[in-house]
């Protein structure tokens, strides 16, 4: 029997070697957290670009490239803008209920992504309309 206060330390499991496809170690809180902070700044991006699209496309400086929401664009921009988010807003509900998936985070933040460049895109041209009014 060993002695008191010397007992040997308990054996800890051999580590466990990670394999390519085990994704265990993705899917903590704190990983959820950031991930829904990136859904709503993506859903915030596309009220921005819907709503400047409707301000470039009335301003007579641009058109609505996506061809399915074209003509709502030009005639009925409210509809528009309430379609747009409302697509934009249905597709993130549904990666974010697939969030334990890979591709569903990495397709998060690529959208994430093009609406954080889209939005880039529209305040350059915003910033380059300004300075020609006001050095014409």
């Amino acid at each position: 029997m060993p002695e008191p206060g010397n007992e040997p330390a308990p054996k800890t499991p051999p580590r466990r070697k990670r394999r390519i496809t085990d994704w265990s170690w993705i899917g903590t809180p704190q990983h959820y957290r950031w991930l829904e902070l990136v859904v709503k700044a993506l859903l915030i991006l596309n009220v921005i670009d819907a709503v400047m699209t409707v301000a470039w496309i009335y301003s007579g400086h641009a058109v609505e490239a996506n061809p399915l929401l074209a003509e709502l664009a030009h005639e009925r921009p409210i509809v528009f803008v309430i379609v747009k988010t409302s697509l934009v807003s249905l597709g993130s509900w549904l990666l974010w209920r697939q969030r334990r998936q890979p591709l569903a985070v990495v397709a998060i933040f690529g959208v994430f992504l093009a609406y954080y460049f889209l939005v880039i895109y529209h305040l350059e041209a915003l910033d380059l309309q300004l300075v020609r009014r006001i050095f014409g």
